[in-house]
Order: structure tokens, then C-alpha cells, then sequence
């Protein structure tokens, strides 16, 4: 894309804000260089990458960038053999340290919500460890090599301390004692050229042997090394030789662990400045409280609030702008500094910044497509020196775009025409935008010249806007308006103004009457513009009063079925506590007839009690059904004749008889009753939909098709266990079964004993053992049945 249209554009400025909101140079540096791209794919992937860091920023704000520098001239050296100091180094092992922080964050952001893109780019980071902490081991966070760094460094290291600590204390004695002190300008101990020296007064340089190194500036105070210490400080010096060699051979041997692993730190370098990039983006789009528009490629752009990002959200005025579906070409009218300049602008840009990745400053649902190219053909571009005219560059940059643009363009023209006679202008205008508009690339153009308003009304795929005017103020609105093609006001502005009557009636006297035509028609369709808008008003705030009812009205309604649920759920606990009361009073009773019954030997027998009882447990109600879950039940299925149902209401199974409109006749046992089909669930359908089945007659004594052979009665006392061998042995007979087992336990016998008593009293029991081996032995007890 031409570098000009960015100049034009003022897209260096967006690049401009978007490098300060990167946290490293290296993300920076890609900021500065973003170029929007034309094809569809590539931009969809920029946006994606945008679109996710968006969401981390909100959701956890922004990643660790900390400690990530740009350390790609270090590793290059490196790779040549260079030795790297140590704040070189130290830059190495912060970037891997921070890389390391960085991929962990965003992994685990992408753990919880998918980040595809960054994900990616995150897996693709080498963790170099050993690298890093080999560096840290031996540099300091203030880049200085540590003890720890070599055996070696650190013995010459405890040998220079302890040498200057021996040269301080002979030298801290010497200026104490009273035949020196008289001689020192201070007393103090100093350092020139890494020699230790004390400060002697000038006049006893005679009386004080030893090297000078320095004198003050007035010449009042010479430095001096004492002949006693001389041999100490060479030794001293010769130390720290051997540490400057040491070093050296440490930082060599991190270098070369550098240079080994060159590649995957330069790729590190430059995953990292993608992220910073793409982080970037996202701060810029939180910044102008921007979103993610839609792309394509078929030349359609549809821009909803869209506003300009340069010029303050406190002070710009959004516009709504749709090209490329019914009309391919937009003709703006309207006054000076009415907006129409800006608004070429924001198309424009907000384009190209879609194209490089970025979000717009507009409304969700925004789309924009891919061109190929943006040409633009803005502003007065005269130049002295190469003795151009405001028309002669006009038709230089138009000229240049004639000869470039495609049908997958975007062109821009402010003022087509403008800088020459009115008529040749108009013509040579209206000729150029139908050249464009013939070749069906996508156009917006400004002038002033009413004649193009006509054409726009002619030509099919063009459509007339203007930007809005208010003749009460005498002042622009900014707001773009489709379809409606700009008027002067002059005559308006003028009367306003205070111009004399007269003259306006002969202005308006000189106008043709096409032009007046044309001026009403415009006027006409303004007002209903601004009738529709109003109603257009009062239409939304009605829907929102509305949807409110509707909100409290459904809100109200579940409150309702709230409490009554909770009311018909209170029913039935109470219905509960009342059938347990009953429950517990018949069992006190049936124990008491029980009891009667063995001291008298009464015949009532034990299944009699127990079927009884198992009445009494049926008779509690079954809960009922919330109204929400009630409402999300599926739909009852058709019942007819023959079919298998069971009775809500009275929680009983039977058969349908026949229908009768809303009821049905059911046989319940030997009760036949008319129940309504709503209280009805159909089990089974009648025999003629079943599936066929290979016919066999059965001869059974029990209704029940799970008969129990073994019974368990571990842990319970005498007094249950019999009553569940009593109902055992009672479904037993009637399944027809000759042999049972019933499992007590060893223990202590009791339960055993009162079992086995039992039923030697029973009359459908022929005989009992304990059972054998393999059968469990003294702990269960087999009865064979008649």
C-alpha cells in the first residue's frame, strides 16, 4: 500500500499511540512497523490474536512483562564468540525468567477459557532453566559477578578482603599516632589508582616518605602511599588481577552457554515481541473503547456509531455509514467545516486499522472489508516549487489513483472538481466519478457542486448524503445523513443574519427554477427525516417501557409460583407428620395384637399385620411436582383401551377400559371408576402395539415377578427378624419356590434359635437345617417348603 495514503490518513499517529502502550522495546518496535495486510485470512488471524488479549486484559488484567528485554545484539554476539558482560548477561536471565512467568500466565488463563492463538504462541517458548539459573549463580541483580560464581573467585576474593583489611588497620594506626597526626590534613584513610593513601599537608612532604599519587586542587594536600604499606598494596593489586582474570573466564564460559543455545533464544525474543504486540493492541482498543468489527472481502462496509480516533470521544460525533451493498459509491454535499472532510477520514482509517488487526472505535456489528488498496485525495496539496495550482494537484493525485486502483479498491475524493470553473469542475467531476463507478470499486467522494446531487438520483448503485445542518444555531451537527443530499442555506443563513428582504427576494429571483425544485425537494425530505426520527423515538422508549413491564410481569409470576409451591409443599409435610403419627399409633396396636395373639394363641397371623401395615405405608401422599418442573415435563402420550396406566391421585396401576371425551374408565383391582386423563400415566400400551412375543402360558401363584431365595437378617433384633421371615416365607409359597435360605448369623445364637423356632411352627415350612459347607454353615438356616 502506498506510504502516502498513511500520511494522508494520519495512520503514523495510531501506530504512534499504539508503541506507548507496549511494555518492551521489542514489542514496541513491531508496533512501529504494523502495515495493514489485504488478505482476508491473515487480517481475521490479527483480529483473533487482538480479540483474546482483549480478554485476558479485562478479565485479569495485564500479563508479567516484567524483566523482558530486547537481548537479540547480545545473543548474536554471543553466537560469534564474543564475551557478554555482565549486564548483559543479566539482561539474558531476566528475559528467560520473565518468558517463563509470562507462558504460565497465559496457560492457565487458557485452562479456564480457550486462548487458541496465544496458546500457541505460548507452547512455542523455550523454558531454558539450566541457562538461567547459570547465569544467576554467577550474576548479581545488580549485574555483578558473585562469589559464588568459582572456587577460585571466591578464595582471591577472601584474600584481597583480608589484605585490605591489614592495610586499614596499619594505616588506621598510623594516623592516630600524635607524631603523624600533626602532619595530615585529615584523618582519614582514602583510595587513588586502587592504592590506599592518607591526605599530608604539603609543607611535610619532606618529613613523610612514600609515593605520591595525587594532590588536592589548591595544592594544600598530597596523597600519599607510606613506604610501609607499598608492599601490601602490591599485593593487593596482584589480587585483583586475578579476579579481573577470573571474571573474564567465568564470563567467557556463560557466554559460550549463550551462544549455544542461539536460535531458540532469538525465536524466545521474538514470541515474546508478538505478545507484548498483541497486548499492546488490546490496551489501545481498551483505551478508545473500541470492538471487534466483522471482515470480509466482497467490498462491503457497514459502520455503526463509528467515530474518529484521533479526535477526543468527549468532542467527536459518530456516524453510521453503509457501502457496498445496494450503492457502491457515496456522494457527500454539504457546507465548510461541516465534518465532511472527517468523515472521509474516519472511513479511511478506521479501515486500515481493521486490516492491520486493530479494533474500531465503533459499535458491535461494525463490519469492514479487506481491499487492496486505500487511495485518498484529501486536502489542499498546492506546491510552490513544483509550481502546482490547488486543481493541478487535485488531478495529479486523481490521475495516479485512475491509473492504480482495482475493483477491490477503496477510493476517497474530497472536493472532486474543485479548484476551477463551476461548470468544466462539475463535468469533469461527474466524469470521473462514473469512470470510477463503472470499474465497481468501492467510493466516497465530497463536493460542493450541486449538479452531482442530481446524478447521484440518476445513477443506479449511487446515493446521495450530506452532513446535517442546524439553520436555528447557524452552526453544523457533524452527523452524517444517507440519502438526504446536502442544501445550501444560503438564503437561510443569510435572512438570519439580518439581510434585507428585498435582496434575498432578488437572490431568489436569480435562481432557476430547477434549482429551486431541487432545494424543496431536499427541504421536504429533511423534515421527514426528522419527523421519522422523532417517532422513531418515541417508538424505542415505548418497546423499553414495555420490555420493563414484561420483565416485572414474568418476575411477579415466578414469585407467585414460588409461594406456591412452598404452600403446597407445607401441605404436604403436614399430610406426612400426620400419616407418621398414624403410622406409629398402628404399629403400637399391631405389636400389642401380636403380643395378644401369642399369649393366647390367637390365629391372627403375622403376613395379615404386615400387609396391613404395608396399607398403611402406601396411604402417604406422594410430593408433588413444582409448577417449574412441571412445566419442563414432556408431553403425556396418547393413552387408549387395553393400556397399562397408573392413577396420580391415588398412586394405584391399572387398566383402561374405555374413553369417555376427558375421563377414562379404568378396572382397578375389582373397583372400575372413571378417573380424568390428566391424572393418568400410561405404563404400557395395550397388548395389540406391543412388540410380538413368542406365546408361552405360565402358571404362577404370586403376582409378584421377583421372588427373593435368600433372606438377610444380620443386625436386626427378634421382633424384625420375624416379621421379615413372615413376609419372606409367605412370598416364597406363593412364588412357588421349594427351598429357601435365611441368613442370621453365628453371634450368640439368639436370633438362630428364635428363627429356627419359628419355623417349626409354620405351617408351610416341611423341614429346616443348618445350612452346609460352602452355604455358610452355623449362620444360616435352609427351610424347605411344602
Amino acid at each position: 500500500m502506498d506510504e502516502k495514503i498513511f500520511h494522508t490518513l494520519e495512520y503514523r499517529k495510531i501506530l504512534n499511540k499504539l508503541a506507548g502502550f507496549a511494555q518492551t522495546s521489542l514489542g514496541k518496535d513491531m508496533a512501529e512497523r504494523l502495515l495493514p495486510v489485504s488478505n482476508l485470512e491473515d487480517v481475521k488471524l490479527r483480529l483473533q490474536g487482538t480479540d483474546e488479549a482483549f480478554k485476558v486484559d479485562r478479565i485479569k488484567g495485564a500479563p508479567p512483562f516484567g524483566g523482558i528485554v530486547d537481548v537479540t545484539l547480545a545473543i548474536k554476539r554471543a553466537r560469534i564468540g564474543s564475551t557478554l558482560g555482565p549486564q548483559e548477561l543479566l539482561g539474558v536471565q531476566t528475559t528467560l525468567s520473565g518468558a517463563r512467568r509470562l507462558k504460565r500466565y497465559l496457560l492457565a488463563f487458557h485452562e479456564e477459557d480457550e486462548l487458541r492463538l496465544l496458546s500457541t504462541l505460548c507452547h512455542e517458548i523455550s523454558e531454558q532453566k539450566s541457562l538461567e539459573q547459570s547465569i544467576q549463580l554467577c550474576v548479581s541483580d545488580t549485574a555483578e559477578i558473585l562469589d559464588s560464581a568459582s572456587a577460585e573467585l571466591a578464595q582471591i576474593r577472601r584474600e584481597l578482603r583480608g589484605g585490605e583489611v591489614r592495610v586499614r588497620e596499619k594505616l588506621d594506626a598510623m594516623i592516630r599516632s600524635s607524631s603523624v597526626a600533626k602532619m595530615l590534613q585529615d584523618q582519614l584513610i582514602t583510595i587513588r589508582g586502587d592504592r590506599f593513601v592518607i591526605p599530608v599537608k604539603a609543607e611535610y612532604r619532606a618529613h613523610f616518605g612514600g609515593i605520591v599519587h595525587d594532590q588536592s586542587g589548591s595544592g594544600a594536600t598530597l596523597f600519599i602511599e607510606p613506604e610501609s604499606i607499598v608492599a601490601m598494596n602490591n599485593k593487593l593489586r596482584e589480587a585483583r588481577l586475578k579476579e579481573e582474570r577470573e571474571i573474564e573466564v567465568i564470563l567467557q564460559k556463560l557466554s559460550a552457554l549463550v551462544g549455544e543455545q542461539t536460535e531458540l533464544l532469538l525465536y524466545d525474543c521474538d514470541v515474546l515481541a508478538q505478545l507484548d504486540f498483541v497486548f499492546a493492541k488490546a490496551r489501545l482498543a481498551r483505551e478508545l473503547k473500541a470492538t471487534l468489527p466483522m471482515m470480509n472481502d466482497r467490498g462491503f462496509l457497514k459502520l455503526k456509531r463509528g467515530r474518529h480516533p484521533l479526535i477526543p470521544i468527549g468532542q467527536v460525533v459518530p456516524i453510521e455509514v453503509e457501502l457496498g451493498n445496494q450503492h457502491t459509491s457515496i456522494i457527500v454535499t454539504g457546507p465548510n467545516t461541516g465534518g465532511k472532510t472527517v468523515t472521509l477520514k474516519t472511513i479511511g482509517l478506521l479501515s486500515l486499522m481493521a486490516m492491520s488487526g486493530l479494533f474500531v472505535p465503533a459499535e458491535d456489528g461494525s463490519q469492514l472489508c479487506v481491499f487492496d488498496a486505500i487511495y485518498a485525495d484529501i486536502g489542499d496539496e498546492q506546491s510552490i516549487e513544483q509550481n502546482l495550482s490547488t486543481f493541478s494537484s487535485h488531478m495529479t493525485n486523481i490521475v495516479s489513483i485512475l491509473r492504480k486502483m482495482t475493483v477491490k479498491s477503496l477510493v476517497l475524493l474530497d472536493e472532486v472538481g474543485a479548484g476551477t470553473d463551476p461548470a468544466e469542475g462539475s463535468a469533469l467531476a461527474i466524469a470521473i466519478l462514473e469512470h470510477i463507478h463503472a470499474l465497481g470499486c468501492r467510493m466516497v467522494a465530497t463536493t460542493h457542486y450541486s449538479e452531482l446531487k442530481a446524478y447521484a438520483y440518476e445513477r443506479k448503485g449511487v446515493i446521495n448524503a450530506s452532513m446535517e445542518f442546524d439553520v436555528n444555531t447557524l452552526s453544523p451537527t457533524y452527523r452524517l445523513l444517507i440519502g438526504v443530499p446536502g442544501r445550501s442555506n444560503a438564503f437561510a443563513i443569510a435572512s438570519r443574519l439580518g439581510l434585507p428582504s428585498d435582496i434575498l427576494d432578488f437572490a431568489r429571483g436569480e435562481v432557476k427554477e430547477e434549482d429551486l425544485r431541487v432545494e424543496n425537494m431536499i427541504a421536504s425530505l429533511e423534515e421527514n427525516r426528522l419527523g421519522a426520527e422523532q417517532e422513531r423515538e418515541v417508538a424505542g422508549t415505548l418497546r423499553q417501557e414495555l420490555e420493563l413491564l414484561k420483565a416485572r410481569h414474568a418476575s411477579e409470576l415466578e414469585q407467585l409460583e414460588q409461594q406456591r409451591d412452598k404452600r403446597l409443599e407445607k401441605a404436604e409435610l403436614e399430610a406426612k407428620a400426620i400419616i407418621t403419627k398414624a403410622r406409629s399409633e398402628a404399629e403400637q396396636i399391631i405389636q400389642d395384637l401380636r403380643k395378644l395373639a401369642m399369649e393366647e394363641g390367637a390365629s391372627v397371623k403375622e403376613h395379615k399385620l404386615i400387609a396391613a401395615r404395608k396399607q398403611l405405608d402406601e396411604a402417604e401422599p406422594a410430593p408433588r411436582k413444582k409448577a417449574a418442573a412441571v412445566r419442563k415435563a414432556l408431553k403425556p402420550k396418547t393413552i387408549g383401551p387395553g393400556d397399562d396406566i397408573r392413577v396420580y391421585s391415588l398412586n394405584q396401576r391399572g387398566t383402561v377400559i374405555e374413553l369417555s371425551g376427558k375421563e377414562a374408565v379404568v378396572q382397578l383391582g375389582i373397583m372400575k371408576m372413571k378417573v380424568a386423563l390428566d391424572d393418568l400415566e400410561l405404563i404400557q400400551h395395550a397388548a395389540a402395539e406391543r412388540p410380538a412375543q413368542r406365546t408361552v402360558t405360565n402358571l404362577k401363584r404370586t403376582r409378584d415377578e421377583n421372588v427373593r431365595s435368600e433372606l438377610d437378617l444380620r443386625g436386626a433384633n427378634l421382633e424384625e427378624a420375624l416379621m421379615e421371615a413372615d413376609r419372606f416365607i409367605d412370598e416364597a409359597f406363593l412364588g412357588n419356590l421349594g427351598q429357601v435360605h435365611i441368613i442370621h448369623g453365628k453371634g450368640t445364637g439368639i436370633l438362630r434359635t428364635g428363627i429356627q423356632e419359628y419355623l417349626r411352627k409354620h405351617k408351610n415350612v416341611k423341614s429346616y437345617r443348618i445350612g452346609n459347607y460352602g452355604e455358610g454353615g452355623m449362620g444360616v438356616t435352609v427351610a424347605e417348603l411344602k
